[in-house]
């Protein structure tokens, strides 16, 4: 069996993963609901913003996962 703190850890990261893919799944229901709104007020004849708003709410996640997950920057500490 796993030792104890192994077990805390993977259930730590397994929440945090869990809460992120919450989050993106919200927000991207969000943009799509905005989208639709967004173009019905604007009466445009292509839907656009349906496609366009959810593509850039990704990026954006897709930056603040990488930004989250990645290694630690040490610049700040090297600097001063």
């Amino acid at each position: 069996m796993l030792p104890q703190s192994n077990n805390n850890t993977n259930n730590k990261y397994l929440m945090r993963y869990a809460g992120l893919a919450t989050q993106m799944l919200i927000s991207l229901g969000i943009a799509v609901f905005i989208g639709i709104k967004a173009d019905k007020w604007l009466k445009l004849s292509f839907p656009i913003l349906p496609w366009l708003l959810p593509l850039l709410v990704l990026a954006g996640i897709i930056y603040r996962i990488i930004k989250e997950t990645g290694p630690p920057n040490n610049d700040k500490q090297q600097q001063g």
